[in-house]
């Protein structure tokens, strides 16, 4: 049998609201080096977004090769894969793997071409149990972005054994998603050759699954910067167990136990505070369907949002809200929960800040946000307009509403794809 821990979008680096998350990801690694341990761990694969931002801080670096460190100091033997995600530089991640494959840490930041061609072997990674007795190989697929498909994928590609191929009319009509296919049942191919046949294979990748859910203040659908949602027959029927990134639920992918999201080890955003946090734990034994284990990650801060849903309520039910609740004075304060209050108004008060202030002065939490809505001239919660914060924003959001603001008319989807691609192309570059 085989172990291995399966986790990503650490987002090391997250600010939320200005207020550095570094404690909670150090408390997390901490918690997830004493699980590896105690769990008698072989493999450990991060899928993506490792940082938070393409130019990480020298902190969030230091505290990324910090763990690895002794994570390979504490467990000699264990397997560690780190791949590349849609936050990331592909070449930042890249740049020390050879320094870090001699750690027996193995990156794959982005697609390298020699010659043209694509270089799989550096994406072929075999994992072995402690004993060595059980041997697994793993095709380590990174995000993907435009300038990675081939040039032939809008006449389609090569489909791998156990994979069905695409409809003409679907690969005229998607073929960023037909290039995508082409790419996996290449390194599918690849693993094919590596392996014998009684190894396992596994895939990891950073996209967008169709009917995924997705936390919308903190991650969009993405495929080589377009609206596109993956289908599942990307991955063959052979394929042992698939480790995803990007979206920050947990969840697998329809009913396939095998193909999962791990999520976020923290949540990155007030939206993702209601439900828990967890790494997989996947056991692969050989002939045998693998086995799945959510393994809870404690939560080091709370984040409150009153009220607790995507309403809004007056300044004094918010309020008596918040007075209500029962918090440990005795926590330390870098301890302390983050709030978010939600208040509705008729009209601006100029006193509503010192109002919220003297309440907020006598408790144990940290105000992070006051978002506030109008509501005085009839007008529905669904015309409120909530003030935010750039940094809450993605880029498209801006995009979408500078057009909205200079032609009065939401930008057709065309021009939200064409400028999702110069971003992606921008950050590849980075």
């Amino acid at each position: 049998m085989l172990r291995l821990f399966h986790t990503a979008d650490w987002h090391l680096g997250h600010c939320l609201q200005g207020v550095s998350r570094q404690l909670e990801h150090q408390l997390f690694l901490d918690w997830l080096l004493l699980e590896l341990q105690n769990k008698h761990a072989d493999a450990l694969i991060v899928a993506g977004d490792i940082f938070d931002s393409a130019n990480p801080s020298a902190a969030a670096q230091a505290q990324l090769y910090e763990f690895l460190v002794k994570a390979r100091t504490q467990l000699p033997r264990l397997n560690i894969v780190l791949i590349g995600g849609n936050h990331d530089s592909a070449s930042r991640l890249d740049a020390p793997s050879s320094i870090l494959n001699a750690l027996g840490v193995t990156v794959v930041g982005g697609l390298v071409r020699e010659e043209g061609a694509i270089n799989w072997d550096r994406l072929l990674v075999p994992l072995t149990n402690a004993t060595g007795d059980s041997k697994v190989w793993c095709g380590a697929m990174p995000f993907l972005r435009n300038a990675d498909l081939p040039s032939t994928a809008r006449e389609g590609g090569s489909v791998a054994k156990g994979m069905e191929p695409m409809r003409p009319t679907e690969q005229e009509d998607e073929p960023l998603i037909s290039g995508v296919k082409t790419l996996y049942a290449e390194l599918f191919d690849a693993l094919q050759a590596k392996a014998t046949q009684d190894e396992a294979l596994i895939l990891t990748g950073h996209c967008y699954m169709v009917n995924g859910c997705v936390s919308e203040l903190s991650e969009r659908k993405i495929l080589g910067g377009n609206q596109h949602a993956l289908p599942v027959d990307l991955f063959p029927e052979n394929i042992a167990y698939v480790a995803l990134g990007h979206l920050h639920l947990a969840q697998t992918v329809g009913k396939n136990e095998h193909i999962r999201y791990s999520g976020s080890p923290i949540p990155l955003s007030f939206d993702e505070s209601h439900y828990q946090h967890q790494v997989i734990q996947v056991d692969i034994k050989k002939g045998q369907p693998v086995e799945t284990l959510s393994l809870k990650i404690p939560r080091s801060i709370e984040l409150i949002r009153l009220p607790n849903s995507k309403d809004f309520d007056s300044l004094s039910a918010v309020l008596a809200q918040l007075k209500q609740i029962d918090f440990d004075h005795n926590l330390a304060a870098e301890l302390r929960p983050f709030v978010e209050l939600r208040i509705k108004l008729e009209k601006p008060e100029p006193g509503l800040r010192q109002q919220v202030e003297d309440v907020i002065s006598k408790l144990p939490v940290r105000l992070l946000k006051i978002s506030i809505a109008y509501s005085g001239s009839n007008k529905s919660l669904a015309d409120v307009k909530i003030e935010e914060r750039l940094e809450e924003l993605q880029p498209l959001d801006v995009f979408q509403r500078c057009y909205q603001n200079k032609f009065d008319q939401e930008a057709p989807e065309n021009m939200n794809t064409l400028f999702n691609e110069l971003l992606e192309n921008f950050r590849a570059k980075q």
